[in-house]
């Protein structure tokens, strides 16, 4: 996509009235449900091992089909009243093309073994699901009335989205399989039997308190290394916070963070139902985070990361850098002098000028391998 195009659709007027809304509603959910048929056709390419066996056919046929019928009807009305008819039409033909595809085997088939698949139902559910509970959150409760649903970046940072859910086994690879290697001789079998056997909120909470003190380290090492600033940079790049903004992560901070995350997390054999909970917790707080809303949670914001705390990470006002690195328990900022959470909110973000990080995630992936020295923020 030129430049050109990408600031164009950046830049898209959501005015009610207009057929604005019609029309991203068509492009973007003719868009899921063409993927989600791909899904039903393809399972063993396109779905993810783990959740195959909690679908429902029968749910999933009606929710494709509703999709799809919202997507049609959206196009119609964007055709209708949008000053650009090629959004509409675009919204139909991709609405047209999922229920071609949809229209044949939808039962999901057993797939026996974990042979490579993308996981595209993975990228679908979750976007979809997100989609629902943030863009009404931070229309309600702004903490910047004028940022837009679609404000600068979203297409780069959708592209990361993609390819953090996508390319779940590659990450998995890169991660989880090192680790058990590394482990295999070097465990207590009796003591994680131990962990294992304790409560399941017990579980949770000792994995928060174990996994965030590693992830306090190695966020802070990837501020205070130089080489290592440079693939936290493309995080930073963001001047606009919402709940798309976590998704914008180097692939190599991401293998960084999982390593650092999953490597206690199997040392010390933490019950499947116990880490799958902290998982499906962490990995939506991680978006709360990051969202474009005003929440301040007075008294709590001292015990648990806020939006208000991590807003204040990503500032670029001086007093604000390299500060706020835990994840969840601010205690370890507060215990190692990098926490900062002044009585009022962050005013801008991104990093400082000495710092340029380009635009695009091709461009963004090979920033980190230049000569060139790029100071931290």
């Amino acid at each position: 996509m030129s430049r050109y195009l990408r600031e164009r659709f950046e830049d898209v007027d959501l005015t009610p009235g207009q057929g604005r809304i019609s029309a991203t509603l068509a492009v973007a959910l003719g868009s899921l449900a063409l993927l989600a048929s791909f899904c039903f056709l393809f399972p063993q390419w396109f779905t993810t091992p783990e959740f195959r066996g909690f679908y429902n056919a029968g749910l999933l046929r009606g929710i494709l089909f509703a999709g799809i019928g919202v997507a049609f009807v959206s196009g119609l009305i964007s055709v209708w009243r949008h000053p650009d008819a090629r959004y509409g039409l675009a919204g139909m033909v991709l609405a047209c093309m999922a229920a071609l595809l949809g229209s044949g085997r939808l039962n999901v088939p057993a797939v026996e073994g974990r042979s490579l698949y993308a996981g595209l139902d993975y990228f679908v559910l979750t976007l979809l699901v997100l989609a629902l509970v943030f863009i009404p959150l931070e229309r309600l409760y702004p903490k910047d009335r004028r940022q837009r649903v679609l404000r600068r970046g979203w297409i780069t940072d959708m592209k990361y989205f993609l390819f953090s859910h996508v390319g779940v086994q590659l990450i998995s690879f890169f991660t989880v399989i090192p680790i058990q290697v590394f482990l295999h001789d070097h465990v207590h079998a009796g003591f994680q039997q131990w962990v294992a056997a304790q409560p399941l909120w017990l579980q949770f909470i000792e994995i928060l308190v174990v996994v965030d003190l590693a992830s306090y380290w190695i966020h802070r090492a990837f501020h205070e290394v130089p080489w290592l600033w440079k693939f936290h940079a493309v995080h930073h790049s963001s001047e606009q916070l919402d709940w798309m903004a976590s998704s914008r992560l180097h692939l190599v901070e991401i293998i960084a963070n999982r390593f650092a995350g999953y490597l206690p997390i199997f040392l010390f054999g933490f019950a499947p139902s116990a880490v799958y909970a902290y998982l499906v917790f962490i990995s939506f707080h991680a978006i709360f985070i990051h969202a474009n809303v005003r929440f301040r949670f007075p008294g709590v914001r001292w015990v648990i990361a806020t939006p208000e705390f991590h807003h204040w990470h990503h500032s670029s006002e001086d007093d604000a850098v390299d500060k706020n690195y835990a994840a969840f328990l601010p205690v370890y900022d507060k215990l190692f002098g990098t926490l900062f959470m002044p009585d009022r909110l962050a005013a801008r973000y991104g990093t400082r000028a000495s710092t340029q990080v380009p635009e695009g995630v091709v461009r963004q992936f090979s920033f980190p391998f230049r000569r060139d020295k790029a100071p931290r923020p």
